[in-house]
């Protein structure tokens, strides 16, 4: 008799929306935005229900935001227009991880605006 090993994801919403918020852990203590939903989605992307999905979209978010960064450091020499990069980096870092945690409270998929899929 052979035994199959069937593993049941369980439904915990609860823990999709607080990944989605310790993405703001960059704005309340300086660092943690990456480390933090990265070590959460790892850790239960086997065991909780659309937490790979979630958790890939936080990755990517936050990958795009310290690319973008990095990206426009140089450019505030070139007409200052990394200014506006920068802040409109800080206004995304800041607003969509709220969006997406209140999609996913509500068991939607999340949806990142100008986010480069590097993980798939």
């Amino acid at each position: 008799m052979e035994v199959l090993n069937q593993t049941t994801l369980r439904t915990d919403r609860q823990l999709l929306v607080i990944t989605h918020l310790t993405q703001l852990l960059n704005y309340v203590i300086g660092f943690g935005g990456l480390i933090t939903p990265l070590i959460l989605w790892l850790t239960s992307k086997n065991t909780v229900e659309d937490m790979d999905e979630h958790g890939k979209a936080i990755i990517n978010l936050q990958l795009s935001l310290l690319l973008y960064i990095v990206l426009s450091i140089p450019a505030i020499l070139l007409l200052g227009l990394g200014i506006l990069t920068l802040i409109g980096t800080g206004i995304l870092g800041f607003v969509l991880p709220i969006v997406n945690a209140v999609r996913a409270s509500n068991g939607e998929s999340p949806s990142y605006f100008m986010t480069i899929p590097f993980i798939t």
